[in-house]
């Protein structure tokens, strides 16, 4: 068997903000390798790079030293233009608020990145009930964001994250605004995606459920990187 791929390749990854004389060093010096299919949580106090971390992995935004690729395209070497592109074609996004569009529907809201990539609503509409009901928030999609609750406004999130199969999907803290049994079965259906699609997996998280369901756990402590932790499943 080929052993997996690198799908996201780190090398001496900083990122600084404010001018040089008082700069803050939210990352310094991150080399870090994640392969393809891989489910990854990035861990540690608050503080310590992790949003920044996802932020730069996803394409929002660019380091100021190092070199970041995504596969075969070196990121941090884009155009805006590119770089938007590879955002809505090879990435989804998962945020602890949801980001969910009042406006739209929840049918809308997860066919949102085939639209934008210039796909009609009635083609896009079966994929996007497929995913949902997948989700189980089929009953929802003539719905608007604020009628869902909590757990229905993550896990269509995650639908309209993975409807235009990206390579992978970002996640900031999926279960941070949800409750016990809402943030489990986020957890689940997150598992069942990347064992499913093999979609590469790479989020951030406080929740000790949460990283211990992870093939690797990347310990981030001062905006550096501490260690990687990897589970029985990949260990070996």
């Amino acid at each position: 068997m080929k052993p997996p791929q690198s799908l996201l390749r780190l090398r001496g990854i900083g990122r600084r903000y404010g001018p040089p004389e008082s700069a803050v060093h939210a990352l310094r010096d991150i080399d870090l390798e994640i392969e393809q299919g891989a489910f990854a949580a990035i861990v540690g106090p608050s503080g310590c790079g992790k949003s920044t971390l996802l932020h730069l992995c996803g394409g929002m935004d660019r380091p100021t030293s190092g070199e970041l690729w995504l596969g075969a395209e070196r990121l941090d070497a884009l155009d805006e233009e590119r770089l938007a592109r590879v955002r809505r074609d090879r990435v989804g996004f998962v945020f602890q608020s949801f980001n969910l569009l009042p406006t739209l529907t929840t049918a809308e809201n997860i066919a949102l990145p085939l639209l934008l990539a210039g796909t009609t609503l009635e083609k896009a509409e079966p994929r996007a009930r497929q995913l949902a009901q997948r989700v189980g928030v089929d009953h929802r999609l003539r719905q608007f964001p604020a009628q869902l609750s909590g757990g229905e406004a993550q896990r269509a999130a995650i639908a309209r994250a993975v409807i235009h199969a990206p390579e992978i999907v970002i996640a900031d803290e999926p279960t941070g605004n949800l409750d016990s049994a809402n943030g489990e079965r986020v957890l689940t259906l997150l598992r069942e995606l990347n064992a499913e699609s093999r979609v590469t997996i790479l989020l951030a998280t406080h929740a000790a459920e949460l990283a211990s369901a992870a093939d690797r756990v990347i310990h981030l402590r001062d905006g550096r990187l501490e260690r990687i932790d990897h589970s029985a499943r990949t260990a070996g």
